[in-house]
């Protein structure tokens, strides 16, 4: 039995990549709310695990392992061979190539919307600054909705840990008042991930303490 530890708030996207993973795994895990009005972080235990400082950290056993991305590729290398973690080098390659741009392309644009459309006061929220995030991060999204106009996840019939890291970002930006255009492919995917309970759970999670919280 797996003797899993998870350190982070539920409403941290990068936490939630890794609450997902489990959950969609099935693996036994206890989760520690660390971050924000929980404290924590800055705790030599905690600093001892992370130096960073920052969520998630997971303790595996005698393993103790930080950046999300790494973490949802470790649990589905080591808990779900042929199921996240696919036995084709060639969908591994692929399933490498939708993390490494969403960590790199898409999700510091989704950040820049959240921030300017969300996280920022209302009062202070500047809607040019909005569009042009939102215009931004669209044209990115409009490359994975390519990609889901011909498969119904990222790299084909099945999920794997490229779509927990990619499609744990949608759920904001579905529910983020901003407006969005019609994307065929990537609507009907983030409808298919709301069918998985373990999506519902993970990453469904209602982040509005987190909103209007910047003063811009």
């Amino acid at each position: 039995m797996a003797d899993i530890t998870l350190y982070g708030r539920k409403t941290s996207v990068n936490v939630q990549k890794a609450v997902w993973a489990l959950e969609e795994l099935r693996v036994p895990y206890q989760q520690i709310e660390l971050g924000l009005s929980f404290g924590g972080l800055d705790t030599p235990d905690y600093l001892a695990m992370n130096p960073n400082g920052l969520v998630p950290t997971l303790k595996d056993g005698d393993l103790v392992l930080w950046e999300s991305h790494a973490i949802v590729r470790y649990l589905a290398a080591s808990y779900g061979a042929g199921n996240l973690w696919p036995e084709s080098p060639r969908v591994r390659a692929l399933a490498d190539q939708w993390a490494d741009w969403t960590a790199m392309t898409l999700q510091p644009l989704w950040g820049a919307v959240f921030t300017a459309a969300a996280r920022t006061k209302e009062k202070a929220r500047k809607k040019k600054t909005i569009e042009a995030a939102v215009a931004k991060a669209a044209a990115a999204l409009s490359i994975a909705d390519g990609q889901l106009r011909r498969t119904p996840f990222l790299t084909g019939e099945r999920p794997t840990y490229g779509d927990i890291i990619f499609g744990a970002l949608l759920y904001r930006w579905y529910t983020m008042e901003i407006e969005r255009e019609p994307m065929q492919g990537l609507d009907a995917y983030y409808e298919r991930l709301q069918e998985r309970a373990a999506y519902v759970k993970g990453v469904c999670v209602d982040y509005s303490i987190l909103t209007n919280t910047l003063d811009g």
